[in-house]
């Protein structure tokens, strides 16, 4: 029997043999004595930085937190082989064998990845990540340049390899010799305790979202987040990440490099005088229209508020606060979102980037530092720049994003000591709101210029919200119509406030949606519900109703022409300053993996390696009518998808030529 004992098998409690799960727990003691001590070198080696951080109490709890979760993943696996399999028979015999071997190379991964991490760090400024594995392509280029600058490593890494696989072996035959076996009715019971242990502790939380590095980071210096992770979850995270990363070459079809650079700059609205590099094709100077003292600058990005919810954009009748105050502003009434996620408004209106058909670069690997941002930009000008929400600052990989681009504050749930409403996805909009309305004025008495992103929930699915503030627009309470008259609701009373603030004549406003909620439609890119609202508002904007066609990346440009800040940036979005009234604008659309390029009342559409398809949008019918393709439209919408990744793809995306994440000989091997 599979399961079954001979009967002269000893079962627990009756003989002081061995239990079989002993030597997963011994092995998995030495893994983390191994990372801890690793941990602890690591801090004294970067003593300064951590101080620097406030971060030696964080570091080492929460660095525990990471290498318990870490073992539950490893262990796990090897706990319910030994559950189900072990036993004095033919299978339990072969499971011994996979047992040894598997915490052989478990042993050897932590060892080895810990020892290595020194020179990485001293290499790359982080922990082993996606440039360790990256570079296996290249290896005799890999292990020349190794061999001639990093001998002693590459000689001790051999001498590491061999003694822990030696000392692996031998323990683990010690440890798996004269044991003592369930018998077979336990076996369930055991294996569910083992999944239900395992699973636990590599969730690490009883919250919404599982452990990932943007839960633990808390620094604005990269480094010194990357040490509170261990090796191996660095390591593995960021292979997972390179999961996410389509090359729009290999989902549409190719284009000479060459030519993508000449399309996207002219498609940028910019002269040829304006580029002012060769290594990073897009970065251009910008002279700001405002030319007064410097601005602060307020996003407001708002949750799944589609057009069509919208009042003053012929929508439902939800918004009469956005609708009133989208008379005092720029108020955009062709405004397109580029994506259907979060991460993807936050991609193009905070960054400026092209979308893409893999994931939004808040996610990527490649992204998190060393990438532009509207932070970044305003940081280097003296602004305090600073993310203000009201969940859980980690999802979707937003705190690691924004700490390692040039954001240095964060607000989160933790910071709200008696908020007026908690809802799933955090406090209420208006404990969100009041709550920046208090950081401006703080900010403006310090006379800090300051640069915020603030970023509302309440309009996300369970949809609920404090009652009692709004008159229900239907019943039940919690729909999606009733929370976007809340987040409306929230939004009016924050704007009472900031306009009898003193900070208000000197800040730039914009309340622009992430994207519609639940996007869908029957067309390549549903167009209609990419339709999202924007205003632009405060300090000096004189109203207006703009009717161009408009994409979220042209909010960057434009933000930071209004506020005074000119510069070299990457972006490709347009100053809308400074396009004439009758230009008929372009949007950028990813649906999936279909992308559409919109330019007047035509929009092409691409799909994966299937034809392209023209059409005229007639937006008053929200009605698609099919022309012959337009080559050129074709050519133009192409050069756009293929732009993103091989910027992201080569670390093109950045304000700086000095800035990279590659050193000088990573960058030889890249090429």
């Amino acid at each position: 029997m599979l399961l079954g004992n001979k009967p002269s098998t000893v079962t627990f409690g009756d003989s002081p043999s061995r239990n079989p799960f002993a030597v997963i727990f011994y092995f998995a003691i030495i893994a983390l004595a191994v990372m801890t001590v690793s941990r602890l070198g690591l801090a004294f080696l970067y003593a300064d930085r951590i101080s620097e951080a406030d971060g030696w109490l964080h570091l080492f709890t929460q660095g525990l937190r990471v290498d318990f979760a870490s073992l539950c993943w490893a262990f796990g696996i090897a706990a319910l082989g030994t559950a189900l399999f072990s036993g004095d028979h033919l299978v339990g015999r072969v499971w011994n064998w996979v047992l040894r071997i598997w915490l052989v190379a478990l042993l050897w991964l932590v060892v080895f990845l810990e020892a290595s991490t020194p020179s990485f760090l001293e290499e790359y400024g982080f922990r082993p990540n996606r440039l360790y594995v990256e570079y296996l392509i290249y290896p005799k280029e890999v292990f020349s340049m190794l061999w001639t600058s990093r001998k002693l490593e590459m000689i001790l890494s051999g001498v590491i390899t061999v003694l822990t696989l030696w000392a692996g072996w031998h323990l683990s035959g010690k440890f798996t010799s004269k044991l003592s076996f369930p018998k077979w009715h336990w076996r369930p019971v055991l294996a569910i305790l083992v999944i239900a242990v395992s699973l636990l502790g590599a969730r690490s939380t009883l919250g919404h979202r599982p452990l990932n590095p943007a839960l633990v980071s808390f620094s604005s210096d990269p480094l010194v987040n990357s040490l509170v992770v261990n090796s191996n979850y660095s390591l593995f995270f960021a292979i997972k990440q390179m999961s996410g990363e389509k090359d729009a070459s290999n989902v549409y079809s190719s284009m000479p490099t060459q030519d993508i650079i000449d399309i996207v700059r002219q498609e940028s609205g910019r002269p040829a005088s304006a580029f002012v590099s060769e290594s990073i094709p897009t970065l251009t100077y910008n002279e700001a229209s405002y030319q007064g003292k410097p601005k602060n600058l307020v996003i407001i990005l708002q949750e799944s508020m589609g057009a069509q919810y919208v009042g003053s954009l012929g929508g439902l009748p939800l918004t009469p606060n956005i609708d009133e105050l989208s008379k005092e502003g720029w108020f955009f009434d062709n405004l397109y979102a580029t994506g259907t996620r979060s991460v993807r408004g936050i991609e193009a209106v905070v960054t400026g980037f092209t979308p893409t058909p893999a994931a939004a670069v808040v996610k990527l690997g490649k992204s998190q530092t060393g990438f532009f941002s509207l932070a970044e930009f305003l940081a280097d000008k003296g602004y305090s720049t600073q993310f203000i929400y009201g969940g859980e600052s980690h999802f979707d990989n937003m705190r690691s994003f924004f700490l390692g681009n040039g954001f240095t504050e964060i607000v989160d749930q933790d910071d709200y000591p008696n908020p007026a409403y908690v809802a799933s996805w955090g406090v209420s909009d208006e404990d969100l709101l009041f709550r920046a309305h208090e950081e401006f004025e703080q900010k403006h008495q310090q006379g800090q210029p300051f640069f915020s992103l603030v970023f509302t929930s309440t309009n996300h699915e369970p949809y609920d919200y404090p009652e009692g503030r709004i008159e229900p627009y239907e019943e039940p309470a919690f729909t999606v119509k009733n929370a976007v008259k809340y987040a409306d609701y929230a939004v009016g009373e924050f704007f009472k406030k900031a306009k009898q603030a003193d900070y208000w004549k000197d800040t730039v406003f914009v309340i622009v949606a992430d994207h519609d909620n639940r996007v869908g439609g029957n067309n390549l890119v549903p167009i209609p519900r990419f339709r999202i609202p924007g205003l632009i508002i405060g300090g000096g904007v004189e109203p207006k109703l703009d009717e161009r066609v408009v994409s979220q990346i042209d909010m960057g440009p434009t933000l930071l022409s209004l506020i005074g800040a000119s510069g070299n940036y990457p972006m490709l979005g347009r100053d809308l300053t400074k396009q004439p009234q009758d230009w008929p604008g372009r949007a950028l659309m990813q649906y999936g993996q279909n992308f559409g390029l919109m330019e007047g009342n035509q929009v092409t559409m691409l799909q994966p390696q299937g034809p392209a398809e023209t059409y005229t949008y007639e937006r008053d019918t929200e009605q698609l009518t099919s022309l012959p393709v337009d080559e050129q439209q074709a050519e133009r919408a192409l050069a756009w998808i293929l732009w993103g990744s091989h910027a992201y793809n080569n670390y093109l995306y950045k304000s700086q030529d000095s800035t990279s994440e590659l050193s000088e000989s990573s960058q030889v091997l890249a090429k």
